[in-house]
């Protein structure tokens, strides 16, 4: 059995709902994915950096602030929703307001015209808007797993839901590659036709869709969820439920440093989960100030990376149910270290300290060794990274007490994102100080490696 705190009672269901709730559960991540995709990691940010900021490293040294700040908010309420979700029993309401902020923020991305400073603030808040929405709302997403499946399944549920959600995000690339954002040089799309609905291409129109686009995507996906997957029955009102929910997470931080398993996996998420998520924000970020790559290579670029997440995650899925999730997890730590050294030692013209030809203009998409070089690695990243994500939460729930799920989900959250304001902010940082991308990004060599140590220390009970 896993490590459960005093005065917790596990809530194993004697039933479990029909598939169509599972599928409708699974299709949230499908929903939301988009938003991680198109906004940002693929489309908008390297936009914001490349096109809004004066300059690639200042934009994102902000972009990087602005991540942080998000962060910092998720962190510091994330443990308290959390906890008032489980005393009062509901969970969609809460996904229901913050995937409210989710449309409202990303919505009003569109408004971001190149080479505008005054808009500069308002879309970096509206991106923290966004960002806050997407965050809490899989919170409590997560929290509803437990009941959807039996304990031997869940490995393979949070898989296929990560692989779902990657292959959503693939399709939305290729919607806006193909369909709507236009080469500024040629005014065609990648497959050569002109945008649809006369979306410009010499003011961005097509980087700037993304934004009102993730927005209806995630109205229209997570329709299912709302319809289909039982929610937890209410248990109390909001008022008294807080009051409650505030007295668990205190007794259960009061608990928690007596159980080292549970303690010691949440600060080992805590430090990998930070470097991965600046490792996906600032990847596109990173081409985009190397290889000189616009929206089409970028994207192209993102639609590789996610069809290797896509099949990370889902064989990831199998993995844990066959070898556990702390494996699964170790294994892509590794990986995503051999990735971010490759990353260090390539140039527009060197790889490995060798000398290369650098990218030619009209020499062809990745036409060049060291772009090449770097597809090749990022597919390494989305195939480590989707198991990572998925093993992550199956051993949360593991260790976590049953009828507090989305109170240690939330602290899940706290672990993800305590430390996602240091992440972002020390790139942007030390960005800044050194003028160089490349300085910025290898501080993520601490993150993994730090995390790898720690779970090693993780003892999990059968």
């Amino acid at each position: 059995m896993a490590d459960t705190l005093p005065g917790s009672t596990p809530l194993a269901p004697t039933s479990y709902p029909p598939r169509r709730a599972v599928i409708g559960w699974i299709l949230f991540d499908w929903a939301a994915q988009p938003y991680f995709t198109l906004i940002t990691t693929f489309i908008f940010a390297p936009y914001f950096t490349t096109f809004v900021a004066p300059d690639p490293a200042t934009g994102q040294s902000w972009w990087g602030f602005a991540t942080g700040s998000a962060g910092l908010v998720i962190a510091l309420l994330s443990p308290l929703l959390g906890a008032v979700a489980d005393a009062s029993g509901r969970r969609k309401p809460w996904i229901f307001a913050f995937g409210a902020l989710l449309m409202i923020g990303s919505s009003l991305m569109w408004f971001g015209k190149p080479g505008d400073p005054s808009l500069i603030l308002p879309l970096l808040i509206a991106y923290g808007i966004a960002t806050i929405g997407v965050e809490f709302a899989t919170v409590f997403n997560n929290a509803m797993m437990p009941t959807l499946v039996p304990p031997e399944k869940i490995g393979r549920l949070s898989g296929t839901g990560w692989a779902t959600g990657y292959v959503g995000g693939i399709l939305s690339l290729v919607l806006v590659l193909g369909f709507l954002a236009g080469s500024p040089e040629t005014g065609r799309t990648l497959f050569g036709i002109t945008p649809w609905f006369g979306l410009d291409p010499a003011t961005h129109e097509g980087d700037r869709i993304t934004g009102p686009l993730t927005a209806l995507w995630f109205v229209v996906f997570v329709l299912p969820m709302f319809l289909f997957t039982p929610d937890f029955p209410a248990r109390s009102k909001v008022r008294s439920a807080l009051r409650q929910g505030v007295a668990e997470l205190r007794d259960t931080l009061r608990q928690l440093p007596k159980h080292r398993a549970m303690a010691t996996f949440l600060i080992a998420n805590m430090i990998y989960t930070d470097g991965l998520v600046s490792l996906f924000a600032f990847g596109g970020i990173y081409a985009a100030g190397t290889f000189g790559w616009h929206t089409l290579e970028i994207g192209t670029f993102g639609v590789l990376l996610a069809i290797a997440a896509a099949c990370g995650a889902y064989l990831g899925g199998k993995l844990d149910d066959a070898f556990g999730p702390k494996r699964v997890i170790a294994g892509s730590l590794v990986l995503l270290l051999i990735a971010v050294f490759g990353i260090l030692l390539i140039d527009r013209d060197s790889i490995l300290f060798m000398a290369v030809t650098p990218p030619q203009p009209g020499g062809g998409l990745f036409a060049s060794p060291a772009e090449q070089a770097y597809l090749l690695l990022g597919s390494l990243i989305g195939i480590a990274g989707g198991p990572l994500q998925a093993a992550s939460r199956t051993l949360l729930i593991k260790l976590a007490p049953r009828d507090r799920v989305a109170q240690f989900f939330g602290l899940f959250a706290l672990t993800g994102k305590v430390t996602a304001f240091i992440g972002p902010m020390l790139i942007g940082l030390i960005t800044a100080l050194t003028a160089s991308q490349k300085g910025g990004l290898a501080v993520l060599v601490l993150f993994f490696v730090a995390g790898l140590a720690l779970l090693a220390t993780v003892r999990v009970r059968r």
